[in-house]
């Protein structure tokens, strides 16, 4: 069904959905671009620098996408198959890239279901460590730990993080951290990212979700380990040459735009308590910019998702039962607000016609 032009349209399907501000635009047409395959990118070189002073670690490497930031971290830290990495079952690197640790890697995964339904912790962790058999050599024995945070809107708390680290570096295992929405577990929590950056070897951190740049990642390792994953950024097609126009966005995303990351959670946190107050279920804890919520069995989400949509809020019907809203800068209050009144509404309105005697069902309206 199309939007309404009457309706303003919000769009919670994610945070990477978001568009570039006219003042990006300004800035970027301004960027001082040079081919950053030569290393002559100077927007690009400042962007790295800022971004591996802030995390405390020695370089970064300015890349297109998420996927391919945490695949070069891995890629850089896993040396010679017979090779495994240890992650949630429910990581991003693992159902969501392709397959791509298998594939760039040529390694195992072992995926970890979290005890607590939340995060890993070192128990879970240190339970399912692959270790090295020297007499049968059978095993494909963990070389790297691979964390995410935040992951389904929560944040990884970071006491749990150093107790992994420190496990980890006990046995000699690498530690990676897929911080696609790192800057939201920060703000929430008030860490530092340089203390994340103490507590693994390689962290890739989006650009594009909740910082709100139009594309990239960064990736951020000790010098030596980044001058490997740029040869393998070459290697998988991620050499790009006038890239500043992109870095000047990133860079106009993340000094205007982090700042206001505590307002989308506290967006986030209200409409959870509207839509609770509608009967609806909360799914999960709403830590940071992410509400998950369900309906009953009777009702359909992906129905309900259509219905709004053609109100103009549009977000990801998960499955039949359940679905998640993405806060950002380009949503706020207004947008919280507005998504709040139409799916309330939806959703009774399927409630009021589940109830009625099938005779009585009307042909339009909430009969899509």
């Amino acid at each position: 069904m199309p939007i309404s032009p009457s309706y303003p349209v919000y769009d919670l399907r994610s945070d990477t959905v978001t568009k570039p501000t006219p003042e990006m635009f300004v800035e970027m047409s301004q960027a001082d671009c040079g081919d950053d395959v030569y290393g002559e990118d100077p927007e690009v070189v400042r962007l790295e620098k800022y971004m591996a002073e802030l995390t405390g670690k020695e370089a970064a490497l300015f890349c297109s996408s998420g996927t391919m930031s945490n695949q070069l971290g891995l890629r850089a830290l896993l040396t010679c198959p017979p090779h495994s990495v240890l992650s949630d079952a429910r990581a991003h690197v693992y159902k969501y890239e392709c397959g791509g640790i298998a594939y760039h890697s040529q390694a195992n995964i072992t995926p970890v279901a979290a005890s607590n339904g939340r995060y890993l912790t070192m128990e879970d962790v240190r339970d399912a460590v692959v270790e090295d058999d020297p007499i049968t050599m059978v095993s494909s024995p963990t070389r790297v730990i691979s964390l995410e945070n935040t992951h389904n809107g929560m944040y990884f708390p970071v006491e749990e993080i150093r107790r992994i680290s420190q496990f980890a570096r006990s046995k000699g295992l690498a530690m990676h951290l897929d911080g696609a929405r790192l800057w939201n577990a920060s703000v929430a929590t008030e860490t530092p990212m340089s203390e994340y950056g103490k507590l693994f070897d390689t962290l890739s951190i989006c650009l594009s979700k909740g910082v709100g740049a139009p594309i990239g990642s960064i990736l951020v390792a000790d010098a030596a380990t980044i001058a490997k994953a740029r040869r393998l950024r070459k290697l998988f097609g991620g050499g790009w040459r006038q890239a500043g126009m992109l870095a000047v966005a990133a860079q106009h995303a993340i000094d205007r735009h982090v700042i206001r990351m505590q307002g989308d959670h506290a967006d986030a946190a209200w409409l959870s308590t509207q839509l609770e107050a509608a009967s609806l279920r909360i799914l999960l804890p709403v830590q940071t910019n992410m509400v998950f919520f369900g309906v009953e069995d009777a009702l359909d989400m992906r129905r309900v998702a259509r219905l709004c949509e053609a109100q103009g809020v549009r977000f990801m019907a998960l499955n039949q039962s359940s679905a998640r809203l993405v806060l950002h800068f380009q949503v706020g209050r207004d947008g919280a607000e507005r998504a709040a009144a139409v799916i309330t509404e939806v959703v009774e309105g399927l409630r009021q016609l589940k109830d009625q005697p099938t005779e009585d069902v009307p042909t339009t309206g909430y009969s899509l």
